[in-house]
């Protein structure tokens, strides 16, 4: 198994140092082919050669007025930058109506991801000479597209390193804790990192060779999300394989008992999350539907990897790795199934106790909370502007803020028509009629004749809801000229057309993955009511963790979010945090078997409370590190998962369920195979919260097997 893991790690991992050629993160890719600003965008990138390019912006402000020496340095600068232009022509001069400022366009060579770093380095050179050569008191900025291009090489520079790098330390820093081992945590970390590194070589050559798309931002989610899981799985078998240990002299024998028990659940819990990544396949947006396949090959992996090759290497090692707590054959120990069950004095033990005493008043009051909390996603907003999208204030931002200042706030971003050369004047004057359009541009005639290109100038901010509404009216108007076949493309267009995408992404994608996630726990549990119930829990810690991060935002001053948010949280959430209950109901479908359903539950939460919890706690810790990445909606996203992974297992998981299944009792796991069976109460071990004069032989409603 070391062999297979070795030559297929040989094989993919130098693949996936490429990962970064292959990534998309140009708005036009991420779109739906169907939307009307992708349509605009191809349309422009086949018949305008010099869309190929990326604009930069130039602009220099004087206060009080330009001097006869800024606009004479201004044509000696444009004379000069044009030849770093594409076919060397740069834009005309244009003053702003105060007299203070004028600007012209560089159409750059280069577009998209692979030329983000050539983009950068023409933005900076252009800054830096022409602010070098600027007589005093003239100020220079670069705007536009390039300027953000390059804002955004200069923030994921080194972004993939530090970001592995602070997902090793924390996942190390949380093993090193639950190990209490020098060496032992090193094993799960080294498998981990191998199954981080052949995923990325998969992902590769599937977005090289099979189409898919895959974002800088997909590919830092893959990242966290296998370690993640695969921590998570390598938890689960390692504190079982421990236990086993106890029990078998011969470690190759307790890791085959140990994988046997823990395999299905891993399975399920793997199955659930790469079932939940694949409903994203129904989404219409390029870059969610590429987060599914790009998420399902990640799990898979982190899967295979957790359960061959961590415990190949954990019997090749032996013992040993768990020293100075090395686990050995404690005399009249038994080769029966279960664990090692915690005494009263321990911290799940007493919380199993007291859900077991007061279980109606438990789920009650923490259903409240989670739904108390909920309440604060009336305060979220959807809808961030260019400033909000980095975690910081960049070049390109000050940039935007002066050319707004000086030359209004829609001509940085026009919603540009293109239409017929014969409806050209048609199409000028119906948008000129539009209410929120403030002028257009004269016609600009594709190289070929096929098509005319007008620029309609809005009167509101281009990341505003006021222009989107002027660009829904503007298309309304040019698609009503005849045969004019007008497209409405630009910044404001792509914004209203991802908005829209989104919110039919998420009605169609959210039910469908709470079906397959359902569906899943039924053939899991063969019970309807008990995987109900769970995903009703996930739901409402969901809704709860919303809530909480709107509530943080608002205290923070800014109430508003990317409409993403939602669709990713709900997906991580009720994949990953369903894992939990899944990791407790398993556990208490074995157990219950045994001792009945009100001490099968029991039992499972104090023998799984500390593995789970460890699980959930480094799962939050992983996801948080996306706030490290420089854009605001990653940090949204890991504050949000983070929060619900922590719901999921300190609320959910250890009180909410098991105080709920207890309460129900063996109805929970209605229509399975009921009947009635002896079951000795002594059997096995003692049941947690057993009452007194329990000893005596009793009939139990039972599940399964007894």
């Amino acid at each position: 198994m070391l062999l297979a893991w070795l030559v297929t790690a040989g094989v993919l991992i130098p693949v996936g140092q490429q990962l970064t050629d292959v990534q998309q993160d140009d708005t036009g890719q991420w779109l739906p082919r169907s939307a009307e600003a992708t349509m605009a965008y191809e349309r422009e990138r086949a018949a305008y050669p010099e869309s190929r390019a990326t604009p930069a912006i130039v602009v220099y402000v004087r206060d009080g007025g330009l001097t006869a020496a800024d606009r004479a340095r201004v044509d000696a600068d444009r004379e000069e930058l044009a030849g770093r232009a594409w076919q060397g022509q740069a834009g005309p001069v244009v003053t702003a109506a105060d007299g203070a400022a004028v600007l012209y366009t560089l159409p750059l060579p280069g577009a998209g991801t692979p030329d983000r770093q050539r983009l950068h380095d023409m933005v900076v050179e252009i800054r830096d000479r022409a602010r070098a050569a600027a007589p005093a008191g003239l100020r220079v900025e670069v705007a536009g597209p390039a300027a953000v291009v390059a804002d955004l090489a200069d923030a994921f520079t080194g972004i993939d390193v530090t970001l592995l790098l602070t997902t090793l330390t924390v996942v190390a820093l949380i093993l090193l804790i639950t190990y209490r081992s020098p060496v032992l945590w090193l094993v799960p970390l080294l498998t981990v990192v191998v199954a981080s590194q052949v995923t990325e070589g998969l992902v590769y050559l599937l977005a090289r060779y099979g189409g898919l798309t895959v974002s800088g931002q997909n590919a830092g989610i893959l990242t966290v999300l296998v370690f993640g899981a695969g921590t998570d799985y390598a938890l689960l078998l390692v504190a079982r394989y421990r236990e086993e240990l106890r029990r078998h002299h011969d470690r190759h024998q307790a890791m085959r008992v140990a994988l046997g028990r823990t395999y299905p659940t891993i399975l399920a819990s793997g199955t659930t999350v790469i079932l939940g990544m694949l409903c994203l396949l129904a989404a219409r947006m390029e870059g969610i539907r590429g987060l599914g396949p790009v998420a399902a090959v990640g799990i898979g992996v982190a899967l295979l990897a957790m359960t061959s090759l961590l415990p190949a290497l954990l019997v090749i090692f032996g013992r040993w790795l768990f020293w100075p707590l090395v686990p050995r054959v404690a005399a009249g120990s038994t080769h029966g199934p279960g664990g090692d069950h915690p005494s009263g004095r321990d911290l799940w033990a007493r919380v199993a106790t007291a859900v077991g005493r007061r279980p109606r008043l438990i789920w009650l009051g923490t259903t409240a909370a989670l739904a108390a909390l909920a309440s604060g996603t009336l305060t979220l907003g959807f809808g961030m502007s260019q400033e909000d999208t980095f975690t910081t204030t960049v070049r390109s931002t000050i940039a935007q803020r002066v050319m707004e200042r000086h030359f209004g706030v829609g001509l940085a971003a026009p919603a540009t028509i293109y239409t017929t050369p014969a409806t050209t004047q048609a199409v000028a004057s119906a948008a000129r009629a539009v209410d929120g359009v403030a002028g257009v541009g004269e016609p600009r005639p594709a190289p070929d004749g096929s098509w005319v290109a007008l620029d309609a100038v809005l009167r509101d901010p281009f990341d505003s809801v006021a222009a989107r509404r002027t660009v829904t009216l503007l298309r309304d108007a040019v698609h009503a000229v005849p045969g004019s076949q007008a497209l409405v493309g630009g910044v404001t267009a792509t914004r209203l057309d991802t908005e829209e995408s989104m919110i039919r992404d998420t009605s169609v994608v959210v039910p469908l993955i709470m079906v397959t996630v359902l569906l899943v726990l039924v053939v899991l549990l063969r019970s309807l009511v008990a995987p109900v119930l769970l995903i009703a829990s996930v739901v409402v810690s969901f809704l709860g963790a919303l809530g909480t991060v709107a509530l943080v935002l608002s205290a923070l001053g800014r109430s508003s979010t990317e409409r993403a948010l939602p669709l990713y949280g709900f997906l991580f959430l009720i994949a990953l945090g369903v894992d939990y209950t899944v990791f407790l109901m398993g556990r208490a479908r074995e157990e219950t078997a045994r001792v009945g359903t009100r001490a099968g539950v029991l039992r499972a939460l104090a023998v799984t409370g500390g593995v789970v919890t460890s699980a959930g706690v480094l799962l939050a810790a992983t996801f948080g590190v996306l706030t490290v990445m420089p854009l605001t909606f990653m940090l949204h996203l890991g504050l949000l998962i983070a929060i619900g992974v922590l719901f999921d297992t300190l609320v959910v998981r250890t009180l909410l369920v098991p105080a709920l299944a207890v309460d129900i009792g063996p109805r929970i796991w209605w229509p399975g195979a009921l009947r009635w069976c002896d079951v000795a109460a002594g059997d096995g071990e003692p049941a947690v919260d057993q009452p007194a004069g329990a000893g005596a032989r009793g009939r139990e409603l039972l599940v399964g097997n007894p």
